[in-house]
């Protein structure tokens, strides 16, 4: 064996011959992700007469394992939009890198005009349509949310396919069955958005948090939050905690482990 540290523990070239690593190349067609690894879970929101809250927890899950709990998955966008990210944390990252070269392009800029949450959708619509063309997909669900060309709240979904929809409110993930219905107890339709209140917005998608780290095993009791109106812009907060938790519905639940009914 050839011991020397450049080449720590191969055979030597002298005695078997060069090294050939023709059998580590793949013989057969190119392949793209189709099962990611490190992935994130729910993203929340909910429109108010005002604007828009969005909230997604910190975590990104290595398969079952709760391994990263400092990853943030709210993006801000301009000063009236933020982007929420579920699904693949690598595909994350390439469209936070994408999103920051064309917010630096808006900035810097001669045109003279900002894209806002509805233009922004849009354009995500359009890359994960064509990457879903390519047979390439991005794997993720995103929400945008903020504020249109008429300061008016905007809420809207672009998943893998590039299927897009919007609704008064939206959730991604576990979210989608868990709190969806508790979100809308207190808007069921656009009718009903100018009647909500933002403290009432915020204290459903924090209570709906609450509900996914009870229940989702992918979740975590940490969150970023942002509100985005047209007088603040966005405030974003990304190291909230899980206030006021109890475990006491569990001595309700049976039929598992060694309980009886």
């Amino acid at each position: 064996m050839n011991h020397s540290p450049q080449a720590w523990g191969r055979p030597r070239d002298d005695v078997y011959g060069a090294y050939d690593p023709s059998f580590l190349h793949s013989k057969g067609p190119k392949a793209h992700t189709s099962s990611p690894i490190v992935t994130g879970t729910s993203v929340l929101a909910v429109k108010f007469k005002d604007g828009v809250v969005i909230a997604a927890d910190n975590l990104a899950s290595y398969g079952s394992l709760a391994r990263f709990t400092d990853v943030k998955r709210l993006r801000t966008f301009n000063r009236c939009a933020v982007v929420g990210f579920g699904g693949d944390v690598s595909d994350m990252q390439y469209l936070d890198r994408l999103l920051l070269s064309l917010d630096i392009e808006e900035t810097y800029g001669s045109s003279g005009h900002n894209l806002n949450a509805r233009n922004l959708h849009t354009y995500l619509a359009k890359v994960m349509y064509k990457r879903r063309s390519d047979i390439n997909p991005l794997w993720n669900q995103l929400l945008v949310a903020g504020l249109d060309g008429d300061d008016q709240p905007f809420l809207s979904s672009v998943d893998l396919l590039g299927t897009t929809f919007s609704s008064p409110t939206l959730a991604t993930g576990f979210g989608a069955h868990l709190a969806q219905p508790l979100l809308r107890k207190i808007v069921d339709d656009e009718a009903q958005v100018t009647s909500v209140t933002r403290e009432q917005a915020v204290d459903a998608v924090r209570e709906c948090m609450k509900v996914l780290f009870y229940r989702d095993a992918r979740s975590l009791d940490k969150y970023s939050i942002a509100v985005i109106t047209k007088d603040a812009g966005v405030e974003l907060k990304e190291d909230e905690k899980l206030e006021n938790q109890s475990w006491a519905f569990a001595e309700m639940i049976k039929g598992y482990g060694t309980q009886t009914v």
